[in-house]
């Protein structure tokens, strides 16, 4: 827990987040992800190979906290996807 703790808030004091990563039904997975800001030349190519989703019920909207949330992800230059109905 220490280790984690100081390498999460030295990728914070680098402009990163350090997202916790929990995988159910999925073992092995790593302990957290790290995401730092990305240029807006590289966002267009970043959104081709790793995109948040959020699902919601049909037409439902992401609550307060959530918007928060994808805000902050694509201040960063990351794409977020609030999916409510089948493709």
């Amino acid at each position: 827990a220490t280790i984690e703790r100081a390498d999460k808030e030295a990728t914070a004091a680098l402009g990163g987040l350090s997202l916790k990563f929990v995988s159910p039904g999925r073992a092995n997975v790593p302990d957290r992800i790290k995401l730092f800001p990305v240029q807006p030349e590289h966002q267009e190519i970043v959104a081709r190979y790793f995109r948040f989703a959020e699902y919601k019920a049909p037409n439902k909207k992401p609550r307060p906290g959530q918007v928060r949330e994808h805000d902050r992800l694509r201040a960063m230059g990351f794409a977020v996807d609030v999916i409510d109905k089948t493709p």
